[in-house]
């Protein structure tokens, strides 16, 4: 059997009253690998939702399982088809799952993906949406874990500075049109949404103690900050710093 591959999650929550009747689970599914029509699966694919609840309200994820992963299988086809992603994701599957999307769109034009999945790491713009205060050690069966929630205003609020002081500080658009993207995905969703950075089964690749003092969110701010203030040589150490906390898991996504 494959190793299961370990992910990280970011959610957008909706008021529980906003999704009336939504079948609801009190946290995210455990690693579930069967075979499907488009490959391996990690998760059940029953359409359910997940429940958070934040200050002092409860609020509702839909999992979308079946849109993530055809979402999800082509976008792989899309981006790595030049350089072998066909032996991987064959055009036959990948027009096989755009015929499914496309029905899947006809029948609910509003349907949007609530979570993006990251494999083997949290990506370092999924830091600027959030606050180090923001962040919480969460206890689960498979061990400890990180979290950070914030409102989806401030959550795009922080992107979009951010964006600003990318492009003031003079980097083009090769360097922020992943974050652009992000923003772009955000602004799908109401304003009073809530938002989550889950570590998921990525925590496990760390102790403990790594956990505790684990300050990438703040690194990732500072070196905004910084950047703002023309100060590069802090800028620079501040957001190598983050990237050396995550370098050994992106060089697992490399070896892949």
């Amino acid at each position: 059997m494959p190793p299961v591959i370990r992910t990280a999650f970011l959610r957008v929550y909706l008021p529980e009253q906003t999704l009336p009747g939504q079948v609801v689970v009190d946290h995210p599914p455990m690693p579930h690998m069967a075979a499907g029509t488009f490959g391996l699966l990690a998760e059940p694919m029953q359409d359910d939702a997940l429940l958070a609840e934040w200050r002092g309200n409860r609020f509702l994820c839909p999992r979308f399982p079946r849109l993530r992963v055809l979402e999800g299988l082509l976008a792989f086809h899309n981006a790595y088809s030049d350089i072998g992603g066909d032996a991987i994701v064959p055009e036959q599957v990948a027009a096989r799952a755009a015929d499914e999307l496309s029905r899947l769109y006809d029948r609910q034009p509003s349907l949007r993906s609530h979570i993006l999945t990251s494999a083997w790491h949290v990506p370092l713009r999924w830091f600027v949406a959030f606050d180090s205060t923001e962040r919480e050690l969460v206890s689960r069966i498979d061990g400890t874990s990180i979290r950070y929630r914030t409102s989806l205003v401030q959550a795009t609020d922080r992107v979009t500075s951010a964006l600003d002081t990318l492009r003031g500080a003079g980097f083009e658009d090769v360097v922020t049109e992943e974050l652009d993207e992000f923003r772009t995905w955000l602004d799908d969703f109401p304003a009073v949404s809530m938002v989550e950075l889950d570590y998921g089964s990525v925590a496990g690749f760390f102790n403990d103690t790594e956990l505790v003092f684990d300050e990438t969110a703040g690194d990732v701010h500072a070196s905004l900050e910084a950047l703002d203030m023309g100060d590069f040589k802090t800028a620079g150490d501040r957001y190598g710093e983050a990237v050396a906390h995550w370098a050994p898991l992106m060089a697992v996504i490399h070896s892949n």
